[in-house]
């Protein structure tokens, strides 16, 4: 029996609303609007979806849609906390004893099973703004985000300047992978799990090197830090009151 919290149970109750079912529970404003976003991105090209299409396709008006997110994007976001929230309320007790490569290749997977209801809008979506930077930089504040919980539910630490590594790395491999599931209509999703496990392999390999140059560098980091330490008070004081906030504000996603 699906459970009706999980995404595909989501997707199915929010059809049946749309088709006027008698039992059909009414959605949370904001997921109503992630919902209506994913059942037109499945139809039409992304493109021409408008805020209005989305606020009508989910019952609101638009002075509702605009509290609820500042841009189109921003429900695309939506999408990926949904997504977040699945994988992070299942059970992973189960994995506390396997290696690090197993939990992650396992929670990975239970993202994309997450993700499985609203695979044919992600592909139009994604073929949408592959060619658009912008678009791409937003996408991967959001992924960022996204697989710092990932990581944390694999037991895996972020971080620190290596943690930090294993975070984009995770990204970029994931969006590799998410390149062959797109495509990959076998039941058994033989591709996607072995580029997952390549990519995993790999992504380990990179680690393992990072280890060894960080280890080897760690004369020099601590000479540069002497350094910075004996810079006159007022230089370290300008530097610390530069600005190096998100230049796409606090929503990465709305810059898509």
């Amino acid at each position: 029996m699906e459970k009706s919290g999980s995404p595909k149970g989501r997707s199915a109750k929010a059809a049946a609303a749309k088709a006027g079912g008698p039992e059909a529970p009414k959605l949370p404003p904001r997921e109503a609007a992630v919902e209506a976003l994913m059942r037109l991105a499945a139809e039409q090209p992304w493109n021409d979806i408008e805020l209005g299409d989305i606020a009508r396709e989910a019952n609101l008006s638009l002075a509702e849609m605009r509290d609820l997110f500042p841009s189109k994007g921003a429900v695309l976001g939506g999408l990926s906390r949904l997504i977040d929230r699945a994988v992070l309320e299942g059970d992973t007790s189960d994995l506390a004893d396997e290696p690090a490569r197993e939990r992650l290749f396992d929670v990975l997977m239970r993202r994309l099973d997450a993700m499985a209801p609203y695979k044919p809008a992600l592909r139009r979506i994604s073929y949408a703004l592959r060619g658009d930077p912008l678009a791409m930089i937003a996408l991967n504040g959001v992924a960022l985000n996204s697989h710092r919980y990932m990581l944390a539910a694999a037991g895996i630490d972020t971080e620190g300047p290596l943690g930090r590594l294993k975070l984009q790395g995770t990204v970029i491999a994931f969006s590799r992978v998410v390149e062959t599931w797109l495509d990959d209509d076998d039941p058994s999703l033989a591709r996607t799990m072995a580029r997952l496990d390549r990519e995993i392999r790999n992504g380990e390999r990179v680690m393992e090197r990072a280890e060894d140059l960080r280890r080897l560098s760690a004369p020099l980091r601590a000479l540069g830090r002497s350094f910075l330490e004996r810079r006159p008070r007022r230089d370290r004081r300008d530097a610390g009151n530069e600005d190096d906030g998100n230049p796409l504000g606090g929503d990465p996603a709305a810059a898509i």
